[in-house]
């Protein structure tokens, strides 16, 4: 539309000189268009639209970031499959976490075990406390260096989102609080030598006989000597909360050194369901030894191994509901169950779980015919027992189909474990680097979950991805809900998401 300049008359301009304003005559209805007098250079609407923003018409300025947006790479970075380029870093987005704690040790402790506590169940309040034992790993000239640390984990807050977003609060009261919940993490430790380098430990927590008295804490570690040492660490617990607490010498020697195994081994698993205490452990000779605690407390091991396994048991638990059943992982590809009242010692059933290495195994405690393994190839299985048939033929090997299987990591799985309460959550630690949280229950025919923002190659079952530099061990923290403890070269990780 073209600017209409103003016909002025006569009058109107003499009107205009004696400073009056002009005076329209004739019909309204054959009036123009209304003119502004203070219009500016554009001629329309329609050329204002078109100049977009400083003075830049829209069209080409989306054209410039389309091709900007080019230029960038689009693909979505997934741990573990991707590297990263040199000078890069990997942060991780605190918006995904409800808490995120990274916490170093001396020397590295590649295997570590949750121990529970009175401090109440379901716990959802910060700062959180959380106790642990785990095992050095000296440097190969240092082997003296090694020992057991028992550990108070406290202070550990909740993700301030508010700070990550920029926001701010000017409420006292919330200040006071958030002073609170945003404390400083605390890692307190006592420390038991120990002559060689853990393999694995776990650990195992008696009620006690008077309820005055706090419950018996033991722990089984697994040297790379061969050796199983047997520790009463309640004092050393007790010693956290009690200020003034000395633990003598004494204290901190092994209650029971166990040497029936030849060769080291990584197999090591406390029976949930004998409460005097029964520990099964596995070596590299592919033989598992049952020791237990008589009444006077002295632990006697088995002479006479469980054999079977062709090549090294690399991972063994007992039944969570049956007291007699234990299922074991081996290289050779197979998982076994036994049955310890087999006056042959031989296995009941066998199962080829995988081509390579059987890693670890994690028995379901809500689900108890549910297992999972984790192979060296990467992949993570879940089997029905109850297609497992036993044969009268102990030598064969039988191959039932998993009901679920997983190959998103591309490096060997190193730790595997049930959810505590929710059996259809998983976590998973990889040679990848990256600790993996799983939900089974999402259906593969589910068009919703099969959205996965373009990425390919990713399962709708996988929730979250935590990358976690040489991670080794994984546990859910039984009292603290969705909670995961991490562990591995960089130190520890303790976590707790958004997803679970």
């Amino acid at each position: 539309m073209a600017k209409r300049p103003a016909e002025e008359s006569e009058d109107q301009e003499a009107s205009l000189k004696a400073g009056d304003r002009p005076v329209q005559t004739g019909n309204d209805s054959e009036a123009g268009p209304f003119e502004d007098e203070f219009d500016d250079e554009f001629e329309s609407e329609d050329e204002i639209l078109e100049a977009g923003v400083d003075g830049q018409p829209d069209g080409e300025r989306e054209a410039e970031e389309k091709r900007d947006a080019m230029d960038m790479d689009q693909k979505t970075f997934i741990p573990g499959r991707d590297k990263l380029a040199a000078g890069e870093s990997l942060s991780p987005d605190t918006s995904a976490y409800e808490l995120l704690h990274n916490l170093t040790t001396t020397w590295p402790c590649l295997s570590f075990d949750i121990v529970p506590d009175q401090l109440g169940a379901n716990r959802k309040a910060y700062p959180a406390t959380l106790y642990a034992v785990a095992g050095t790993q000296a440097e190969g000239r240092k082997p003296s260096q090694n020992e057991l640390m028992v550990m108070k984990l406290s202070g550990l807050s909740r993700m301030d989102r508010r700070r990550d977003e920029g926001e701010s609060d000017n409420d006292d009261d919330d200040d006071d609080d958030d002073d609170e919940e945003n404390a400083d993490p605390i890692l307190e430790s006592k420390s038991i030598p120990l002559p060689s380098t853990t393999n694995r430990i776990r650990a195992r927590q008696y009620p006690p006989q008077n309820a005055s008295r706090p419950p018996t804490t033991h722990t089984a570690t697994m040297l790379e000597n061969s050796e199983v040492l047997i520790h009463d660490v309640t004092p050393h617990l007790i010693s956290f909360d009690s200020p003034g607490t000395i633990i003598m010498p004494y204290q901190s020697n092994p209650i029971a050194t166990l040497k029936m195994h030849r060769t080291e081994g990584y197999a090591v698993d406390w029976s949930p369901l004998v409460p005097q205490g029964k520990l099964l452990t596995g070596d590299n000779d592919g033989k598992m030894f049952i020791t237990t605690c008589t009444d006077g407390g002295k632990w006697t091991s088995d002479t006479r191994p469980f054999t079977g396994h062709q090549s090294s048991v690399e991972d063994v638990q007992w039944s969570p509901s049956e007291r007699n059943v234990f299922a074991s992982a081996s290289s050779d590809g197979t998982v076994k169950v036994w049955d310890v009242r087999s006056k042959t010692h031989k296995p009941a059933v066998s199962v080829q779980a995988s081509d390579t290495d059987v890693n670890v195994i994690s028995w379901s405690r809500q689900t108890t015919h549910l297992l999972a393994t984790g192979a060296d190839d990467g992949q993570w299985a879940v089997w029905d027992l109850r297609q497992w048939k036993g044969s009268s033929d102990k030598a064969s090997i039988s191959q039932p189909t998993p009901v679920a299987s997983f190959n998103f990591h591309k490096e060997q799985i190193t730790s595997i474990e049930w959810h505590p309460t929710d059996d259809s959550i998983m976590a998973v630690a990889a040679g990848d680097n990256t600790l993996t949280l799983w939900d089974l229950s999402v259906e593969l025919d589910d068009e919703e979950s099969k959205d996965t923002a373009g990425v390919q190659d990713v399962p709708p079952q996988l929730l979250f991805v935590h990358y976690m530099e040489m991670v080794k061990e994984c546990h859910w923290h039984p009292q603290i809900p969705g909670c995961v403890v991490g562990t591995g070269g960089s130190g520890f990780g303790i976590l707790k998401t958004i997803s679970v």
